[in-house]
């Protein structure tokens, strides 16, 4: 992922990513995009609260924010980058197929602000393979690859109705 002095990020705000992405609170998990390169990388943060509700259950004497919403906060982010490869957003919404290699290094606990670098591996038609790793204060606590799926609101909703 490029620092290259020269350049000016690409930033991304909380509007900007709610336009991209259909998730919103409590599950949205990205604050804000630091960067990204179109269709190669991109770079967002989540701010890690003590206000959240998931700390109400995990853990109340000792908070670990858990490791599934980090990957879900990686997915999450790499779906900002796919999602700007097609028009007419609303129409669309993005699935996980599979999830890979996860690895946890260290907790996450309120405070932290995580960072998430997110590399497209593929991208076929609707199908795209990502890399992940996420980073407090430099130091990579989690990682995983996973595939997910780009499907028609449409199409969806008459699946799910058995049509």
């Amino acid at each position: 992922m490029s620092d290259s002095p020269e350049r000016t990020p690409n930033v991304i705000d909380l509007q900007g990513i709610m336009a991209l992405l259909p998730h919103r609170y409590p599950i949205l998990l990205v604050d804000r995009i630091l960067d990204f390169e179109r269709g190669q990388w991109i770079r967002g943060l989540k701010n890690i609260s003590y206000n959240e509700q998931i700390f109400q259950g995990h853990f109340p004497k000792r908070p670990v924010f858990p490791g599934v919403m980090i990957v879900e906060a990686m997915a999450q982010t790499g779906g900002c980058l796919v999602m700007q490869e097609f028009e007419d957003l609303a129409s669309k919404v993005i699935y996980f197929m599979s999830i890979d290699g996860v690895k946890f290094r260290k907790p996450v606990v309120p405070g932290d602000q995580l960072v998430m670098e997110v590399r497209i591996l593929s991208f076929k038609g609707r199908v795209c393979k990502l890399r992940g790793e996420a980073f407090v204060n430099g130091t990579k606590v989690a990682e995983a690859e996973f595939m997910s799926m780009l499907m028609d609101v449409e199409a969806d909703k008459a699946q799910g109705e058995g049509k």
